[in-house]
């Protein structure tokens, strides 16, 4: 679902001028300026946040050269940028960045787009900045909307609306561990694209593909095709994926090709094979793929009819404890903020986002939201707090309470 928190974007066109302006309205982010190239070069080693803003910019030219659309001639744009959501708390603040620039150029452009054209092409743009995004976090900032949850589908993008069970509120919690997705990607949330990306490839093969065809597979839902439903997958993944790392040089044999060969197309995935050290956990990730797929479509089918919290939360908590064990991507501070939510009284709570810091969200029933975050500020931030970690009057940007809210969205003429 979409949270309340937003991300505004404000453009301004000037015909005038030959370049992008881009500004905060926080001081803390400096203003830099850019030509209007679409072919420029994103500069991923600086890391800087713009960089956000020229994924959308350019993925909205890219988007119209793949339809064979015409080009708007290039024009100067001011470009200012306001948002509540936390930078590094795994609340999709890049996604949300860049959903918004692709919009905001858009409607400056006088172009027209649907909700599914944008979410695809601000997945793809912001690979841009080095991070192979799946497309959930673009996907929901598009299609959310007031008062209903979505269960989001891929290839192509398409939602359905999850109405949920009366009398329960999300809460969600920054545990504070900064969790930036570009600046680490090649060790956690690149290395796990490509460890996914290999399961596929090898599983396919192990299930009689031929190694030609297996060779093109790129994603576990494929496989799936071929076996039929997640439970059978799993059962696929345990029969043939052995337990523990797969070295480079296994995995070359295996697949009668070296992995820098097989992913010379992707730079972040080489990027990947040049830091990883202890191999590849390929039986671990698949299992939790398979399984948290299902898990999402049970959660969903458990809503459509008299549904039980208690349900839902224990989905909930076996998607963290997946998460944890299996994708490894929590931390010590998510798994202390997810056990204070349930200790405070959630009826479940799991890590949100791409992991390895940022937040939690944790169910409860909505007579009880006052207490649950009184209590999750006692046990998890007080000594945080204390420690200076957090400011007391900045709280509520850490510990709120969140419904389903409105994804992207024009305003014109203020």
């Amino acid at each position: 679902m979409a949270i309340s928190l937003d991300t505004i974007v404000a453009v301004r066109v000037d015909p005038s001028s030959k370049k992008l302006t881009v500004s905060n309205t926080n001081p803390k982010y400096g203003t830099k300026e850019f030509n209007t190239d679409v072919d420029q070069v994103v500069d991923t080693a600086s890391l800087h946040w713009t960089n956000y803003v020229m994924c959308g910019y350019k993925g909205v030219f890219d988007f119209l050269r793949e339809s064979n659309r015409s080009l708007p001639s290039e024009v100067g744009l001011q470009i200012m940028v306001d948002g509540r959501v936390p930078t590094g708390s795994g609340l999709s603040s890049s996604s949300a960045l860049t959903c918004a620039v692709v919009v905001a150029v858009m409607a400056a452009h006088n172009l027209s787009f649907t909700k599914v054209e944008v979410a695809d092409l601000a997945c793809k743009c912001e690979r841009y900045c080095g991070t192979q995004s799946g497309g959930m976090d673009q996907a929901i900032s598009i299609m959310g909307e007031i008062g209903v949850a979505k269960l989001v589908d891929f290839n192509p993008v398409r939602s359905t609306d999850v109405e949920l069970p009366a009398g329960s509120a999300f809460l969600i919690g920054n545990c504070l561990a900064v969790s930036n997705k570009a600046e680490t990607a090649h060790e956690q949330y690149n290395l796990r694209v490509v460890e996914c990306q290999l399961a596929s490839i090898v599983l396919a093969m192990k299930l009689g593909v031929s190694q030609a065809e297996a060779l093109e597979y790129e994603t576990l839902s494929q496989v799936q095709k071929l076996v039929g439903s997640l439970g059978d997958s799993e059962k696929a993944v345990a029969e043939h994926l052995h337990e523990g790392a797969y070295t480079q040089d296994e995995l070359g044999s295996t697949l009668g090709k070296s992995l820098e060969s097989l992913l010379a197309g992707s730079s972040a995935s080489l990027l990947v094979l040049q830091h990883s050290k202890a191999g590849f956990q390929l039986r671990n990730r698949a299992l939790h793929v398979y399984s948290e797929a299902a898990r999402v479509h049970k959660f969903s089918d458990e809503c459509k009819s008299q549904p039980s919290l208690q349900t839902l939360g224990d989905l909930m908590n076996a998607s963290h404890e997946s998460c944890r064990v299996l994708y490894e991507c929590s931390c010590k501070e998510l798994d202390e903020l997810v056990e204070a939510f349930r200790s405070a009284g959630a009826i479940g709570a799991r890590l949100t986002g791409a992991g390895w810091g940022g937040s939690a969200v944790a169910l409860v029933r909505q007579d009880r939201v006052k207490d649950v975050l009184s209590r999750v500020k006692e046990i998890f931030f007080k000594s945080r707090i204390s420690a200076g970690a957090l400011q007391d009057e900045d709280i509520a940007e850490a510990l709120f309470a969140s419904l389903p809210s409105s994804g992207a969205a024009i305003l014109q003429g203020i």
